[in-house]
C-alpha cells in the first residue's frame, strides 16, 4: 500500500465526493471528485513528459486552485514538488533551477520565455505555463487526458518536496521533506486544532510558503473540510467572507490590518471557531487588541521550513501572549546549552526538535546537514528560547540574525552582499526592527566609501539597486547612513547594538 501523502489524503476522501472542497474567489465550487479528476490529468501529463519518480517539478505560478492541484498531481506522479516565490528575480530563480535541476518548470505565462532560457542553461527540458486563473499551456495540454491515473506508490521516506530557505552564506538551502514529514505534521494539526468536515477555512496565504501550502491546505485535505480560496490577503475581502467561515490562518500582518479596519468587529467573527497566527512573532499588543475587539483569542504556533509545525498554543486551554505554546503530540522539544545537553526549565538556550516532522537534510549539502543536527539526532533550529514550568515555549531571540518580515524569511547576508557590491558603498549591516504591520522591517545600516573616487549612493539609489536583484520583501524599508559600524573587540559588527539604537529611534535615517 502506498504511503504517499496523496494516497493518505485520498483514503480519507468524504463518502460523497460531490461535496465541495474549494470555493473559488468568484464563488465557483470545486468538488472532491473534480479535484481528483484534475490531479489525475495533471499527473498523467507530467508522467507523459517522461518524468520519473524522484524527478523535481519547479513551480513559479500565481495562486489558484489549479496550482494547488498541480502540487497534489506532482505527488500522485511520484515526483518532488519545488515551489518558488513568485517575487523572485531572475538571479534567484537561476540559482534554484541550477541547484535542484528540475525536469519541468511550470510558471506564469509572462515568465515563460525567461524560464525557458534558464531551463535550457541547466538541463530542464520542459517549460509550461499556468496563470492566476488556472489557465495556460499546462492546463490546456492536460485538458483532453483521461482522469484515470494510478497514483504512483511511494514509501513514506521518499522525498515529497524541496522548499528553499535562505542561508547564512547568502545562498538558499533546499530543505528535503518526505511524505512521512508532511503526513505526520498534517495529522497532528488536524487533531490538536479540532478540524472536522464541517470546517470552512478562509485561505488567503500564498502557496509557495509552508504556511499556505502545507499547514493550511493539509488541514482541509486531511479532515474533509472546505476552503474559500482567495488569491491574496485584502482586509475588506476577508471581512466580507469571514461570516461564512470557521477558521482563518494568517501571519501577524493579517491581524494588524484587520484591526486597522473599522468594519472589523465581533459581528463579523460571530461564527468563527479559530484564528491562527504564525510565520512571524505576534506582538503581545496585537494579541490583546484582537481579543478586546472580537472576543476571540488568537492561537499562536511555531514552525520552520525544515520541520513544519513544532509547537502550538492549545485549542482548549490557556493561549498565552508572547509564547508559541507546547510541542505537538508527535514532536519533542528541548532547550539545550552549547554542549547540546538539555537545560532545566526556565533557562535560556538553543531550541532543538526531534520527531517525524523533522526534514532529512539539505539538498546536496551533506556537510551543512551534519552541522545542523546533534550527535543524538536533534535538529538545531537556530532559535533561542526557554520552556516555562507549564511547558510553554518562549522564543527570546534568533541565532544567525534571521529577519521575519510579513511571514517571509530574510537572511541579512544576502541583502548585505547586494548592497556592498554598489559603487561608493563601504560596508553594510542589515537588521530587523519591530514593525506593527510586518512584525519586522528590513533595515540597512550603510557606510559610504570615503576615498572620493566614486559617487556615494543615497537611500533611494540603494533601494532601486536592490529591487533589480532581490524579491521585494527582502528590500529594506529604511536605509540609514552612518560613519562607521559598531564592532566588538573581535571585529564583529554589533547588530544587537544597532537594533537597540535604531529600534528606539524608530529607524530614522541619519542622512
Amino acid at each position: 500500500m502506498s504511503q504517499s501523502l496523496y494516497s493518505q489524503i485520498e483514503r480519507g476522501f468524504p463518502a460523497d465526493r460531490d461535496r465541495p472542497v474549494i470555493e473559488r474567489a468568484d464563488g465557483r465550487l470545486v468538488t472532491w471528485r473534480e479535484m481528483a479528476d484534475q490531479t489525475a490529468r495533471f499527473a498523467r501529463l507530467l508522467a507523459g513528459l517522461g518524468l520519473e519518480p524522484g524527478d523535481r517539478v519547479a513551480v513559479r505560478a500565481e495562486k489558484s486552485p489549479e496550482a494547488l492541484m498541480l502540487y497534489l498531481a506532482t505527488l500522485r506522479a511520484g515526483l518532488v514538488y519545488l515551489p518558488m516565490n513568485t517575487a523572485y528575480r531572475r538571479e534567484e530563480v537561476d540559482f534554484l533551477v541550477g541547484n535542484a535541476e528540475p525536469r519541468a518548470i511550470i510558471c506564469d505565462p509572462a515568465l515563460e520565455a525567461e524560464a525557458a532560457d534558464i531551463g535550457a542553461r541547466h538541463g530542464s527540458p520542459y517549460v509550461l505555463s499556468l496563470d492566476a486563473e488556472g489557465g495556460g499551456s499546462f492546463r490546456d495540454e492536460a485538458e483532453g487526458l483521461s482522469p484515470d491515473f494510478m497514483t504512483v506508490p511511494r514509501n513514506e521516506d521518499a522525498l515529497a518536496a524541496i522548499i528553499y530557505t535562505s542561508g547564512t552564506t547568502g545562498r538558499p538551502k533546499g530543505a528535503m521533506l518526505t511524505h512521512r514529514n508532511l503526513v505526520a505534521n498534517a495529522r497532528d494539526l488536524v487533531d490538536i486544532w479540532g478540524f472536522t468536515a464541517d470546517d470552512v477555512l478562509l485561505h488567503a496565504l500564498p502557496l509557495f510558503h509552508v504556511h499556505g501550502l502545507f499547514v493550511a491546505s493539509h488541514c482541509v485535505l486531511f479532515s474533509g473540510a472546505r476552503m474559500v480560496f482567495l488569491p491574496r490577503f485584502e482586509a475588506a475581502e476577508i471581512i466580507a467572507r469571514l461570516p461564512r467561515c470557521s477558521v482563518l490562518m494568517g501571519v501577524p500582518t493579517f491581524y494588524t490590518r484587520l484591526l486597522a479596519d473599522p468594519a472589523f468587529g465581533p459581528a463579523v467573527c460571530a461564527d468563527m471557531r479559530l484564528f491562527v497566527s504564525g510565520s512571524a512573532p505576534l506582538l503581545p499588543e496585537t494579541f490583546v487588541a484582537f481579543q478586546e475587539r472580537t472576543g476571540h483569542t488568537i492561537l499562536e504556533r511555531y514552525g520552520m521550513t525544515e520541520t513544519g509545525m513544532i509547537t502550538s498554543n492549545p485549542l482548549t486551554g490557556e493561549r498565552r501572549a508572547g509564547t508559541v505554546g507546547i510541542p505537538l503530540p508527535g514532536v519533542t522539544v528541548r532547550v539545550a546549552g552549547s554542549d547540546d545537553l538539555a537545560l532545566p526549565r526556565g533557562e535560556v538556550g538553543g531550541v532543538q526538535v526531534h520527531g517525524d516532522n523533522v526534514f532529512t537534510g539539505y539538498w546536496r549539502l551533506p556537510e551543512k546537514t551534519a552541522e545542523e543536527f546533534t550527535e543524538d539526532g536533534w535538529f538545531r533550529t537556530g532559535d533561542i528560547g526557554r520552556i516555562d514550568d507549564d511547558g510553554y515555549l518562549h522564543l527570546v531571540g534568533r541565532a544567525k540574525d534571521l529577519i521575519i518580515t510579513g511571514g517571509y524569511n530574510v537572511y541579512p547576508i544576502e541583502v548585505e552582499q547586494a548592497i556592498d557590491e554598489m559603487a561608493g558603498v563601504g560596508e553594510s549591516a542589515v537588521i530587523g526592527l519591530p514593525d506593527p504591520d510586518f512584525g519586522e522591517a528590513v533595515t540597512a545600516v550603510v557606510t559610504r566609501r570615503g576615498d572620493g573616487e566614486e559617487e556615494a549612493p543615497d537611500a533611494e539609489a540603494v533601494i532601486a539597486h536592490l529591487r533589480q536583484h532581490l524579491a521585494n520583501y527582502k528590500v529594506p524599508k529604511t536605509v540609514i547612513f552612518v560613519e562607521e559600524l559598531p564592532r566588538n573587540t573581535m571585529g564583529k559588527v554589533q547588530k544587537a547594538l544597532l537594533r537597540d539604537t535604531y529600534g528606539r529611534r524608530g529607524g530614522k535615517a541619519d542622512g
